[in-house]
């Protein structure tokens, strides 16, 4: 399994919380703590919660939606400001359809708030469908089998995934590097895998932008962890470009490059690698995420 625990280096991008966003980090904080004091001394495993901190319609003419938006939050520093989502009625409907369709057993008990054919855009509405999703989620995380289902990690990782993409292959810098960073704490959060390769291409997306936005220092950090995280994974279409990312960003910075070094030497004396090999916002662009 992947240790996605997010350190100090490479996952604390600026992120401009959505309308009433603080105030729903804050109560959210408090119910993890409560938690956190009843569960401390059980063997049950501490479950991610979740706030729906603010419900905005939006019209895109000629359709109209509400968009949620979520705060996520688990076990970690009480302190620490929660992951976000955002996702409308439909993304959850495809959520419940599909889980359906594969774990009939396990989600027989699950509720999911009915459609309406008027009334959808009322405060009434809006709200009890929040507190609803807020309940399908948790119960969602309740079931192993449902946890670790490709289809949640999906609804949860792939959209910020795929913005970050296109936000990073457009030259948008600053604005890729707060939905990497999300992206990378919903992962450290679900515990999960969410693909064999996703921790490794959010690492590449943060190292891309914190480089581009001359922070060499945290573009370093984020290709270590990944390095980490490769081990001897040899010949993975990521080593490479990360070998060869340390080994710029430790001589621009003045520091240790041997070990790197060597590695990618030996990889392009196999004939593992190209000379040079493709770098890391190559692979981004032409990652395709599904």
């Amino acid at each position: 399994m992947w240790n996605l625990a997010p350190g100090p280096s490479c996952a604390h991008a600026e992120r401009s919380p959505p309308p009433d966003g603080q105030r729903g980090s804050q109560l959210l904080t408090r119910q993890l703590q409560d938690f956190w004091k009843k569960s401390r001394n059980t063997l049950v495993p501490q479950r991610l919660l979740f706030e729906v901190t603010s419900a905005n319609v939006v019209k895109d003419p000629p359709s109209k939606y509400v968009l949620y938006t979520l705060a996520v939050m688990g076990p970690g520093p009480p302190g620490r400001q929660p992951a976000q989502i955002s996702r409308r009625y439909s993304d959850f409907e495809r959520l419940h359809r599909n889980l359906q369709r594969q774990f009939r057993g396990p989600m027989a008990a699950i509720s999911f708030p009915r459609k309406r054919l008027r009334r959808n855009f009322t405060a009434e509405t809006i709200a009890r469908r929040s507190r609803a999703f807020e309940q399908f989620l948790g119960h969602l995380q309740a079931v192993p089998e449902l946890r670790q289902a490709p289809d949640l990690q999906d609804f949860f990782v792939l959209p910020e995934l795929r913005r970050a993409q296109s936000l990073t292959c457009t030259g948008l810098y600053r604005e890729a590097l707060a939905l990497w960073a999300n992206a990378w704490q919903l992962q450290a959060q679900l515990g999960v895998p969410s693909g064999p390769d996703r921790p490794l291409l959010t690492l590449a997306g943060l190292a891309v932008c914190h480089q581009e936005l001359e922070d060499s220092g945290e573009a370093r950090a984020c290709c270590e962890k990944a390095l980490q995280l490769l081990g001897d994974k040899s010949p993975h279409p990521f080593l490479a470009p990360f070998l060869e990312a340390h080994v710029r960003l430790s001589w621009h910075l003045g520091l240790d490059k041997h070990q790197s070094e060597a590695r990618l030497q030996a990889l392009q004396e196999a004939g593992l690698t190209p000379t040079p090999p493709p770098s890391l916002k190559e692979l981004l662009i032409k990652e395709v995420l599904d």
